[in-house]
């Protein structure tokens, strides 16, 4: 009787377990790239240069902040669109100069 009553406490202490692992590696870095998207979102602004998820490449020519859309000046034209739907910024990676390798 007394082994039964041990080994059930030590299944609940199992769960428990496997709940915190999945908690740290499921849960957790979703959270974390959430956090990075809602900041990044947040930080566009007029003149950046973005791609959208579509694979649309354009400027920002208008942040709207009220319902959170933006328009997107492209080679075809203007486009209106959920601020979500961009995906990367372009802005940065062209203004930021290549290091130069040193070949000794």
């Amino acid at each position: 009787m007394q082994i039964l009553q041990a080994t059930g406490g030590g299944n609940f202490t199992m769960l428990i377990l496997m709940f915190g692992v999945m908690f740290l590696f499921l849960i957790l870095p979703q959270q974390r790239r959430a956090k990075r998207e809602r900041k990044f979102k947040n930080a566009l602004k007029k003149g950046d240069l973005v791609v959208t998820k579509g694979g649309i490449h354009g400027k920002i020519i208008e942040v709207n902040d009220s319902n959170d859309t933006c328009v997107i000046e492209t080679m075809a034209g203007k486009v209106k669109m959920e601020r979500s739907f961009i995906s990367n910024e372009m802005s940065k990676q062209r203004t930021t100069p290549a290091k130069k390798q040193n070949n000794k």
